[in-house]
């Protein structure tokens, strides 16, 4: 691969993002914020500053955790939901939605606990994450609100990626390209 990293520039900060093939035609820039505190405020504060009235904000594991964490910590929000890879065994009453995303190998069930539900149900939700690419878990997540009784009030994500840059109904900080094999910008 020619180039191995992408450079981009978020809520005020820079970072390299190392080029991960998908399959051998298509790579993607790997944009991770576990372990990136400042990224993760500077992200949550830009994007709150955008987001739409709402009672409460939901996204699914694992990528998104620290950032609505962030969002609900810097709004005051005491409460958010998060849509959860596998039935824990304190999770009651239990409801479920597939989803298959880019940068998972194999098809996903995304799970909500009753108790989440009724967080949701008859409320206004914002939908966070830290990447919209396919939109796949956007929409496994509209789903479980819909479920739950809860209206998608907005969609926010730090990223958008390939065709979700043409999307009118997220908010995002910043575009991300899509990359051939070779490491080069298809957008």
């Amino acid at each position: 691969m020619e180039n191995s990293f992408y450079e981009i520039h978020v809520a005020g900060l820079t970072r390299q993002l190392p080029l991960c093939p998908l399959n051998d035609k298509l790579t993607i820039a790997g944009f991770v914020i576990f372990g990136d505190p400042e990224l993760t405020v500077a992200c949550a504060r830009e994007l709150n500053k955008r987001a739409p009235q709402h009672d409460i904000m939901i996204t699914a594991e694992s990528k998104g955790i620290p950032l609505i964490h962030e969002m609900a910590r810097q709004a005051g929000e005491s409460r958010y939901v998060l849509a959860r890879k596998s039935v824990k065994v304190y999770m009651k009453d239990v409801f479920s939605t597939g989803v298959d995303s880019i940068t998972t190998e194999h098809h996903q069930t995304l799970f909500l606990s009753g108790a989440d539900a009724d967080l949701l149900r008859g409320r206004r939700v914002l939908i966070v994450d830290d990447v919209i690419s396919t939109g796949e878990s956007l929409k496994a997540i509209e789903n479980l609100v819909r479920d739950a009784g809860g209206q998608v009030v907005g969609r926010m994500a730090i990223l958008a990626e390939g065709d979700a840059t043409r999307r009118d109904d997220i908010v995002y900080l910043e575009k991300l390209p899509l990359f051939d094999a070779q490491g080069n910008p298809l957008d």
